[in-house]
Order: C-alpha cells, then structure tokens, then sequence
C-alpha cells in the first residue's frame, strides 16, 4: 500500500455498525485531554519556578513535564491519524501544535507512522530499530535507558520524527526512507511543517534568551525533552512490540499493556497501552479504545 491510507486489520472484525459508533470523533472529549496535559504542564513548570533552582523541586518537576510532554506526543499520534477532530484543518492545527511544541513535525510524523503500522516488522517499518530484537538481557536495556537519561540518544529520535535520515531496519539491513513512500501532497506537507517547526524553536530560543529566562527554558522544556521522554519512548516501544515472536498479524505483534493507574499515566497516556486494538483498528480514537478491548 503506497499513498496516504493507514490499513486496517479485520481478522477479529467487530459488527460493523458498531466500528462505525467506535469511529466517531467527540471534540470535546479530544479537547479536555489536551487541556489536562497544557494543565498539568503549566502547573509543575509554575512550581519549579516558583522553588527555582531547588533541586527537590526541580527533579519531580522534570519528570513530570517529560511525561506530559510525551503525552502531548500521543495526541499528535493521535492527530496523525485524523482521530483527533473531524475537521481536518482543525485537528492537523491541532496537532501540528502538540507536536511542534516538542520540535517535532507531526506532518512528517504521519508519513512515517503509516509505514510502521503497514509493514509491521517488515523491511519497510522504520520503528524496528527501536523495539526489535528483544529481549537482549536485562544490563542491555538499562544501558540504553541511562544513555536516554543522558540525553545520548535524543539526536537520534529527532533525526527520525524530522526526516532527516533513513531509518536503518537492523533485522532487515533495509534503510527506511518514509518521505520517498508517500504521496506528493504529504511530502511537501511534511517538508513544510519541518520548517516552520525549526524557525518556532529558532525564535523561542532567542525569545527566552532576550527576555533573561534561557536557563530556565532549557532545564524546564528542553531538558525533560531530550532525557524523560526519550527513556519513555523506548519503554513504551518495547511494550508494545518487543519480544514478540509471530510477526503475520498485529494479533501477535503487537501488545496491549494492562497495570496500574500510575503507571499508565507515565508510561501509557491517553489509552496508548491499548496497543494491539489500535493496530487492529486505527481509525478509532483513544477514548474509545477501552471498549474495543472490551469487545
């Protein structure tokens, strides 16, 4: 499948009039998950400035602000998937806004994904890299989790959520290139947004270096970026598609993740856990996944 459609699995097919009550978008319900995630943002950002430069505040803060920025990352997933408003212009602004806060491109983000959902575990799913080949020992994965605390490895997330280079299949050997696998019309969306998000970081940066507040901005925003989300991001990748052994159907290549509140809200905002009925039906929002478990 070439162009711009995500593919659905019906293996287990729901009654068709039910996927089509499961499908249907609620802007409201889209809405509070973004304002509860801008919420709880801007409450531990105000707290660590309030106690600024205490360290007791500072560290929870950054774990907090990692995690929502992550979440934020789900809604622009979801966006990416035209899940998050029926309006197309008002739920690509949307998400083109939650992710470009994070110096992401959620335009190009849509590109890539469709390739990870269409091929999963194939040559061309460029998301191999990072949840393949597991499991590789216990000491293996706290090594790369305290190479993402460190902030090692975020250049490499971003040259993948950007674009920038092939994203190399290691079980395949196959270099990955998404923008080449996609219509004309998302290829120059793609190429656009990825400029416009540059040029929004260009300017925030001297923004908050004019107005005496860059500390600030890199230990509160960027900081938690290029540390707490990246070791998010690989935990929920593994989780979902790691260790897995039957590669023929999302049923068995993907899993769903069930556990505490806590640890959902951390790891899994935004019903993200319910991973094999996203792939199984990727045209049902978030909200609306718990029943599809359910069913």
């Amino acid at each position: 499948m070439r162009g711009e459609e995500f593919k659905d699995d019906f293996r287990r097919a729901l009654a068709p009039e039910l996927v089509r009550e499961l499908t249907r978008r609620s802007a409201w319900r889209a809405s509070a998950a973004v304002f509860a995630d801008v919420a709880v943002l801007a409450l531990a950002i105000g707290i660590a400035l309030a106690y600024w430069p205490n360290p007791l505040a500072l560290l929870p803060a950054i774990t907090v602000i990692g995690s929502r920025q992550h979440a934020l990352f789900v809604i622009a997933h979801e966006a990416a998937h035209y899940l998050l408003y029926e309006r197309r212009w008002l739920n690509d602004l949307a998400g083109r806004a939650c992710a470009a806060a994070q110096g992401l491109s959620m335009c190009t983000y849509r590109v890539i994904h469709r390739l990870h959902h269409n091929n999963l575990y194939g040559a061309l799913d460029p998301d191999t890299a990072l949840h393949g080949g597991y499991p590789r020992g216990r000491m293996y994965l706290v090594r790369k989790l305290l190479k993402d605390l460190s902030g090692l490895t975020a250049w490499k997330t971003y040259a993948y959520f950007l674009g920038a280079a092939p994203a190399l299949n290691t079980a395949t050997n196959v270099a990955v290139r998404p923008l080449d696998d996609t219509s004309a019309k998302l290829r120059a969306e793609a190429r656009n947004d990825r400029n416009l998000v540059i040029a929004l970081h260009v300017i925030a940066l001297a923004a908050f270096a004019a107005a005496g507040y860059l500390i600030q901005y890199l230990v509160l925003w960027v900081l938690p970026l290029i540390t707490v989300v990246q070791a998010i991001l690989r935990l929920r990748a593994i989780a979902e598609h790691g260790a897995t052994t039957d590669f023929s159907s999302p049923l068995t290549a993907a899993r769903t993740n069930l556990g505490p509140a806590w640890l959902r809200w951390l790891i899994f905002p935004h019903n993200v856990n319910y991973h094999v009925e996203h792939h199984l039906y990727a045209s049902v929002p978030q909200y609306n996944l718990p029943r599809v478990h359910a069913e």
